[in-house]
């Protein structure tokens, strides 16, 4: 199973175009971060963990020709507003996408994309299939995914894991009883909005903390804002077990 980051940013702190902070200016690739979001490949199956601003882009850099399904984490606009360009998709296998999320986010992608569920369908619109996220594990074309519940301050959202991969975007919290099903994870993404504490997402500490409890063989932190630093400088300051993501990696998950 292939891992790909397709995005390691996030809206969060003051937008690029208005900074001109040494992150922002940086002429590091690894600094370039477009929206989280991450695939999930394998010989039969390629999955997308949520769908952001930067999705077609996303998309065309990496040369995805084929995507089966989407998975949400939740329903925040960094995380949603490509969604109109799975129209691409849509054309190529000549049906409508699966989109697996919770019955809320189900009721904000209908408010959002009010045009895809209305009752006159206008010719060419994405065509999307809502799926509902049970609580339990659930397959999508022979991958088990187990849904593992986080808070993003006070609202509920998912993680997931995938075999030996688990991916957390977003949060701040991770209640005991999900983090019994993470353990024994060997390879863990999870975020880490900046190194000051936030109210709403991992600090790098928190998250260098989280992952040591969690103990996976490797660690990689996403949802990182230009608040952060650069990233030659961070990853001076980590583990060796715990890597600072970029755009455009991947990893190969071994059972």
């Amino acid at each position: 199973m292939k891992i790909t980051f397709l995005g390691t940013g996030t809206s969060q702190g003051v937008p690029v175009i208005a900074c001109d902070c040494a992150t922002c200016c940086s002429s590091d690739q690894n600094d370039k971060r477009l929206r989280t979001s991450a695939l999930i490949e394998t010989d039969e199956t390629t999955l997308l963990i949520d769908a952001g601003p930067d999705f077609r882009q996303q998309m065309l850099r990496e040369h995805v020709k084929k995507l089966d399904s989407i998975i949400l984490t939740h329903e925040h606009k960094d995380h949603i507003a490509g969604l109109d360009d799975v129209r691409a998709f849509n054309y190529k296998s000549q049906d409508a996408i699966d989109i697996y999320s919770e019955t809320r986010v189900q009721g904000a992608l209908k408010r959002e994309y009010s045009y895809v569920f209305s009752e006159f369908q206008y010719p060419g619109i994405p065509k999307m299939r809502l799926i509902s996220i049970p609580e339990h594990s659930f397959t999508i074309k022979g991958i088990q995914i187990i849904p593992i519940r986080v808070f993003h301050y006070r609202l509920p959202i998912y993680g997931f894991r995938v075999g030996n991969f688990a991916y957390i975007t977003d949060a701040n919290y991770i209640p005991e009883e999900s983090k019994e099903k993470l353990f024994g994870v060997k390879y863990l993404v999870i975020n880490a909005l900046r190194k000051e504490k936030h109210m709403s997402h991992f600090s790098l500490r928190e998250a260098i903390d989280t992952i040591r409890e969690i103990s996976p063989k490797k660690a990689y932190l996403t949802h990182i804002s230009h608040q952060m630093g650069l990233h030659a400088e961070v990853s001076k300051e980590l583990p060796p077990e715990i890597m600072l993501a970029y755009d455009g990696l991947s990893f190969v998950c071994n059972e």
